[in-house]
């Protein structure tokens, strides 16, 4: 068995019964202050539990972390002028990386570390985060923050690119539903959350306004499994949990001001993850409910 996997798992059960007992929605840091570049992002666990985060030491890399935020290391250099932004993995480990700077969305295998371009389209202004459905297909949002306005495209399994949703604010922040229903989108500049309707080709209907706030920009969002959202709040320095109705169910202070991008995991799915630019450091928090994606991958072992 791989040594990381094996460690992880050693780490992974001496800390269930003190994760067990600690205070939800609080917030501490977990790796050093400055140990990434303001381009902090991402971030996403695979199956054995490591935490993968961008622009680790120096732009273009992918910082892969153990669970508990120790022992951080280059996992891999990006090629070229490449440099990556959301994280996201599959089912079967591929982790797919949206490089904003090429306007590609990579694939990395797990095992030989070979990255190659999953999709392409010059069309896009960059692919900035990612969500992924149950069956493998991608959701890219498109901000143009120049002009504040956006997009969102679905990549499907050939890598195949789609404009599915145009005219938009800053697309920035998205993520699909537990039942793979609902796409959200939200909008840093006009900070307005969206629902779209996925219809069974993939195509979004149904663009419906569950939130608006008055102050502050948004960036990352991601579902627990009973379907509520967390939302980084880019400015005002927390994470919002929200139902998918819109209703405020709690406000977590990140420790710093600039939360960029957040993801479930640890052990139980329960740990969330946040990459903050002020401090250029991740924080975690414990939360009640596990991640959608985690829910999904979990036995998806490569």
């Amino acid at each position: 068995m791989n040594r990381f996997f094996s460690i992880a798992i050693i780490l992974s059960c001496l800390n269930v019964a003190a994760r067990a007992d600690e205070p939800l929605f609080s917030a501490k840091a977990i790796t050093a202050e400055g140990a990434f570049t303001p381009g902090i992002e991402g971030p996403a666990t695979d199956s054995a539990g490591f935490l993968y985060v961008v622009n680790f030491e120096k732009q273009q890399t992918i910082g892969r972390l153990f669970p508990d935020g120790s022992k951080p290391e280059v996992y891999v250099t990006l090629p070229g002028n490449s440099v990556g932004n959301g994280l996201r993995f599959d089912r079967r480990g591929k982790l797919f990386v949206a490089d904003y700077t090429g306007h590609n969305v990579l694939k990395i295998d797990p095992i030989s570390k070979k990255i190659e371009v999953y999709a392409h389209e010059p069309k896009m202004s960059q692919p900035n985060d990612l969500a992924i459905t149950r069956t493998g297909v991608l959701y890219a949002s498109d901000p143009n923050w120049s002009n504040n306005t956006g997009r969102v495209w679905r990549i499907d399994l050939e890598g195949k690119v789609t404009l599915v949703a145009d005219n938009m604010g800053t697309a920035n922040g998205i993520e699909v539903s537990p039942d793979d229903k609902t796409l959200y989108v939200n909008e840093s500049a006009q900070r307005k959350i969206w629902a779209f309707d996925i219809a069974t080709d993939g195509s979004l209907t149904g663009k419906q306004l569950i939130k608006e706030f008055p102050d502050f920009g948004f960036d990352g969002m991601r579902c627990d499994v009973a379907g509520n959202l967390y939302i980084s709040r880019h400015g005002k320095g927390t994470v919002v949990k929200m139902t998918p109705k819109g209703d405020v169910l709690n406000e977590i202070d990140v420790l710093g001001k600039m939360p960029s991008n957040l993801c479930f995991g640890g052990e139980d799915g329960k740990t969330v993850y946040v990459t903050e630019v002020e401090h250029k450091r991740v924080v975690s928090f414990r939360v009640d409910h596990s991640g959608r994606e985690w829910s999904l991958w979990k036995d998806g072992k490569p």
